[in-house]
């Protein structure tokens, strides 16, 4: 039995098992569009996690940038019930 193994089962309930993480390692695999497509089932939870981080950075500057571009639009919008509507939309 690994170290880490008898470690999580001295700790109690709180620590996450091997599987556990594997299992979640798994799960996040699928969620990534990069890493769904690929015929290998054998990839590496680092390599997993990185595409991961990878993948919400680039999320997070999509988001930015429809931000940016809704706000350029909602200043543009000479009819401000127009504009009115559409912030309504997003609240």
């Amino acid at each position: 039995m690994s170290s880490r193994r008898s470690r999580s089962r001295q700790s109690g309930a709180s620590r996450i098992s091997d599987d556990q993480i594997a299992d979640l390692v798994s799960r996040l695999q699928h969620l990534i569009p990069e890493m769904r497509n690929r015929r290998s089932d054998k990839v590496s939870a680092s390599k997993v996690l990185q595409e991961t981080c990878n993948y919400i950075t680039n999320l997070q500057r999509e988001v930015g940038g429809l931000s940016d571009r809704l706000s350029e639009l909602l200043e543009s919008t000479d009819d401000s019930a127009q504009a009115a509507i559409i912030r309504s939309l997003l609240m």
